[in-house]
């Protein structure tokens, strides 16, 4: 079966998965200008949940809509769950 996601903006470093995808999963990820890009699930992503499209490094920014959301916590790998589990918000870096 093929995953489909949505990537919001093109400088975009995540998508959000339209169907629940499992391990090893195609994933299709359609831009707004049509551009069809594909990534391999790594992990459980709930359907609506953010993706990695790239290996992102701890520290390293997570943009979506084309700005960046908050910085990761861990090593993210392509395909990978991008959560609260690996992915500290902008407002959330006040509270430390």
């Amino acid at each position: 079966m093929v995953g489909r996601a949505i990537l919001s903006h093109p400088d975009d470093n995540v998508a959000v998965a339209t169907v629940e995808l499992a391990p090893g999963e195609e994933i299709e990820v359609v831009a707004d200008s049509g551009r069809t890009q594909w990534v391999v699930a790594r992990q459980h992503i709930p359907r609506w949940h953010k993706f990695a499209l790239e290996c992102i490094s701890p520290g390293n920014e997570v943009t979506r809509y084309g700005v960046v959301i908050g910085r990761a916590t861990q090593s993210i790998g392509a395909g990978e769950h991008v959560h609260v589990h690996n992915l500290i918000g902008l407002d959330d870096r006040d509270s430390e």
